[in-house]
């Protein structure tokens, strides 16, 4: 027989359902993404670290669970949240069941939830703490332990999910370039999308120096994805510092652009309710294209948009930027070799509109050459 669970929101809005995963209690920041597709790898993210995740989609679990489509080693995600999981997975390269692989790794969640009802509260009133609970169904006391939570702003995250020692990826065919990247929170399918276009990657622990990055020589750098309040990460702020004024190429990825924003000289900010999903509308003003993208940020850079702004490291431009409300997306180093965009050009699942931007970086590297 299936319990009985519960979710309350900080302010107090509650939501019944049925415990979806493990039974037991859990707490994160609600947010809510809108990809209908790609839940594993949402599942598996680490920027999704301390957050509780409401899927939109009203149906989830329909493809199963397989052992390939993990961006990390294990689930990130604080908790859970969906509308009504598939009673039986159909897919010719499942190996599992999404509830099953839920419970097996402790992941609290809750179904039977009005997702859309929920989406609304949290794109009125803003992401807020949450908790899921099948053992405590007394809402007011729920609420008195969500409220004792840490809040994401001001949370320094990118330590707890960083690769404990550097490993190496191979380059696919002949081996053309180097790369030191800068685990943040890393996804498998960076690697794997540089790979393909013969790069190397080393991939350090977000602590490394700037020693340690040289030490392979490499050819540039890349910041990944990560978890938490880029206002925190003084070290990786000072490490992309260091490497602009060796002018080894860089590029910086979602958290990894909001740090190359902070080297930069701006000034980051949480969004009321962030971009999650895999249709966000942005413009690429350097090609006059719109790209259909993936995000998965909370933060963002506070840059002015449309006018070169004169940085230590020369000029600067914001390079994207989001069409739905116009959030800084993307900026580019008019001197010093680095760009950076909010969103993941190594999406999978999700759309492949922004892969071109590994081929930039790859120009990047042949022209600092």
């Amino acid at each position: 027989m299936t319990s009985k669970a519960i979710l309350v929101l900080e302010d107090g809005r509650t939501f019944h359902g049925s415990a979806y995963g493990a039974v037991g209690e859990t707490f994160g920041e609600a947010v809510f993404t809108t990809g209908m597709t790609g839940y594993q790898e949402t599942l598996t993210d680490p920027s999704f670290h301390r957050q509780v995740v409401v899927q939109t989609a009203p149906q989830i679990g329909n493809t199963g669970v397989n052992g390939e489509d993990d961006e990390s080693d294990r689930i990130w995600v604080a908790g859970y949240v969906v509308r009504d999981p598939a009673r039986r997975p159909s897919n010719w390269r499942s190996t599992g069941d999404l509830g099953d692989r839920l419970a097996a790794e402790g992941v609290v969640g809750i179904s039977g939830v009005d997702t859309r009802a929920l989406t609304r509260h949290l794109r009125e009133r803003g992401a807020m703490r949450a908790g899921i609970s099948s053992l405590d169904l007394d809402p007011k006391e729920l609420q008195q332990r969500v409220l004792a939570q840490p809040q994401m702003l001001g949370a320094d995250l990118s330590a707890q999910v960083t690769t404990g020692d550097r490993y190496t990826v191979k380059a696919e065919g002949e081996h053309r370039y180097t790369v030191a990247a800068l685990d943040l929170g890393i996804k498998r399918n960076v690697s794997r999308r540089l790979a393909a276009r013969g790069v190397t990657t080393h991939i350090f622990p977000a602590s490394s120096s700037i020693e340690d990055l040289l030490a392979v020589s490499p050819d540039a750098v890349f910041f990944s994805p990560g978890p938490g309040d880029p206002a925190t990460a003084d070290g990786p702020v000072a490490l992309a510092r260091e490497v602009m004024r060796r002018r080894v190429p860089l590029f910086g990825i979602c958290f990894g652009s909001q740090i190359l924003g902070r080297a930069l000289g701006f000034g980051t900010y949480k969004l009321g309710y962030g971009h999650r999903g895999i249709n966000q509308p942005v413009f690429d003003k350097t090609t006059g294209k719109v790209e259909v993208t993936s995000h998965n940020h909370g933060f963002a850079v506070d840059a002015p948009i449309g006018e070169r702004i004169d940085t230590e490291f020369g000029g600067v431009e914001v390079s994207h930027v989001c069409l739905n409300d116009n959030v800084v997306e993307g900026l580019r180093g008019l001197e010093v070799p680095a760009f950076t965009v909010q969103y993941h050009p190594e999406a999978a699942a999700g759309p492949h509109d922004a892969d071109y931007l590994f081929d930039r970086f790859v120009d990047l590297v042949e022209k600092k050459g």
